[in-house]
């Protein structure tokens, strides 16, 4: 059992940044990757970037080179920073586990791009 707590989401204008975080109950090492996914209202949830356990990262094509997923050398942190948000970024985050083909996810957290 994985447990996840997400956090950083809120109101931000549009251009604007946020960094989420993600806490593991246990070390991000152990897994085979870790992932940020999102929804919007009305929408199926989708994978905005994944990291894998050798740091490897991949991007949703709609965030490539405005987000960044990393994690902390302590080994139970990751992050996505978002940048040049748009409004159509708005949906809740969720941060995903991949504990070698058994999902694990956080809560989420509410991010909202508006002016």
């Amino acid at each position: 059992q994985v447990q996840l707590v997400e956090s950083g989401g809120g109101l931000v204008q549009p251009g604007g940044s946020l960094r989420l975080s993600c806490v593991a109950s246990i070390s991000i090492f152990s897994l085979s990757g870790m992932g940020w996914y999102r929804q919007a209202p009305g929408k199926q949830r989708e994978l905005v970037a994944r990291i894998t356990r050798v740091g490897r990262t991949n991007y949703a094509d709609s965030v490539k080179g405005r987000f960044t997923a990393s994690r902390d050398n302590a080994g139970n942190t990751v992050y996505l920073e978002m940048n040049s948000l748009k409004p159509e970024d708005t949906a809740v985050y969720y941060c995903n586990a991949d504990s070698w083909g058994a999902d694990y996810w956080g809560q989420g957290t509410q991010v909202t791009v508006s002016s």
